[in-house]
């Protein structure tokens, strides 16, 4: 992924403690989001009327695939979980039954008991980003214009309330800081987290949904492909200048630096759909 034009170094509010408004330091998790299950209502919203059983086990996959609730972390406890949901406590029992025979998660009994994940993604393969990509090149334009639409106007949403922008200050530099310093095998899930978190801080749960869905269009051929340290370096340019024209208030330069991020991706991604020569 390309540089951003003209990109400035990483100011130095992004290595500083992240504080809160009162001057006490925010509490951040390993992860790079508070403390708490505040990581990840983008998709714990009230299920849809219907199926709840699978549409339950399909929310619960997602954050799993996404990283939303990271490796060996704990989901929130079952009576706010299904609260969440909307759904009875039954039904969330069945589902979490249904991604613990599958290898997902695990149950935990005791007084530091729950449901903690287990799944792990898979090792990057450039054989398995081929086949996925040969499988998926039809869909993968579609997807990219999707995720283009829906994250530049999430940042151009955030950038334009300063309200929402205040309020949110502290979750955004915190999801910075944590992918800017990432290590190449927690990268892709603290990326996910960064751009998550700008449409979910714009305060429109519609939107949040269509990044997590636009993301998860491409998450497995993301996860294949193998991410180096220059990778990183490259992009934490990029994420801050996302973030510091969200936090300026400059709604068009946030939009710009979104676009020009993604087309950095979608042209990595491209290159995998690529057939060799000869």
């Amino acid at each position: 992924m390309g540089q951003a034009a003209g990109a400035e170094e990483v100011p130095s509010w992004v290595k500083v403690p992240i504080m809160s408004t009162s001057g006490r330091k925010l509490p951040v998790n390993p992860g790079g989001q508070p403390a708490g299950t505040e990581g990840i209502p983008p998709l714990l919203g009230p299920v849809r009327t219907g199926n709840a059983f699978e549409e339950t086990v399909e929310r619960l996959l997602a954050v799993i695939k996404l990283g939303l609730v990271a490796p060996g972390e704990r989901f929130p406890a079952e009576r706010e979980l299904a609260a969440r949901l909307g759904i009875s406590r039954l039904t969330l029992r069945e589902a979490i039954s249904e991604l613990q025979q599958a290898g997902y998660v695990e149950s935990r009994r005791g007084r530091f008991g729950g449901t903690f994940v287990t799944y792990r993604p898979p090792v990057p393969s450039e054989a398995e980003a081929a086949r996925l990509a040969r499988e998926n090149a039809a869909r993968l334009t579609d997807a990219l214009t999707f995720r283009m639409a829906v994250e530049t106007g999430a940042a151009e949403a955030l950038a334009s309330s300063p309200a929402q922008r205040a309020d949110g200050r502290e979750v955004l530099l915190a999801r910075l800081a944590a992918v800017n310093s990432a290590s190449p095998a927690d990268y892709r899930r603290l990326d996910t987290l960064f751009h998550l978190s700008i449409a979910e801080l714009a305060g429109s749960s519609l939107l949040t949904a269509a990044c997590v869905d636009a993301r998860m269009r491409m998450n497995d051929l993301l996860n294949a492909i193998p991410v180096l340290r220059r990778n990183i370096d490259h992009t934490a340019r990029q994420h801050t200048a996302i973030a510091t024209a969200i936090l300026a208030g400059d709604a068009d330069r946030a939009r710009r630096a979104v676009a020009e991020h993604l087309d950095g991706t979608g042209a990595l991604l491209r290159g995998f759909l690529a057939e060799p020569e000869g």
